[in-house]
């Protein structure tokens, strides 16, 4: 299926405001509502259209700092990385990770309430992922943009 400006058009406002009626949907993009209802079932059934999901305040849920960690692993092998990939994801304080191509195998996106919560996490959880041969712990101090829209 390819998009076309029409399709753009609706996943660009669903992630501005992914719980708009399909009224106002429509009214946005220039659709009856049965047209636009159905171009937004075939966009959720190709999967252009994962999930909905609620974006969260984290100050207001008690864990403002963000840390990124560079973690280097001893090996490659598969098992090596199939090992830390499923030990990284039962983390609650990971909200992302990524295998890397550079000087770090994987950069990890951790939320904490402060540096010593980062250090409980740091103690409880990442000095124990198998397979870790060195970290590199880097604090944000300040967001300055932040995004989950994706281009289209």
């Amino acid at each position: 299926m390819t998009l076309d400006t029409t399709d753009r058009r609706i996943l660009t406002e669903l992630q501005k405001k992914g719980r708009m009626s399909n009224a106002d949907l429509s009214d946005r993009v220039n659709l009856s509502p049965s047209a636009c209802h159905r171009r937004v079932q075939r966009l959720e059934a190709e999967g252009y259209i994962r999930n909905y999901v609620a974006l969260l305040d984290a100050r207001k849920l008690g864990v403002p700092t963000t840390v990124f960690v560079e973690i280097t692993l001893q090996g490659q092998a598969d098992e090596v990385l199939d090992a830390f990939e499923k030990g990284v994801s039962r983390i609650p304080d990971v909200l992302e990770c990524h295998l890397m191509a550079g000087t770090a195998d994987y950069i990890l996106k951790v939320v904490a309430e402060n540096t010593e919560d980062f250090a409980r996490i740091h103690r409880q959880y990442l000095a124990r992922l198998p397979g870790v041969a060195q970290m590199q712990s880097s604090f944000a101090l300040r967001t300055v943009f932040k995004t989950t829209a994706l281009p289209v």
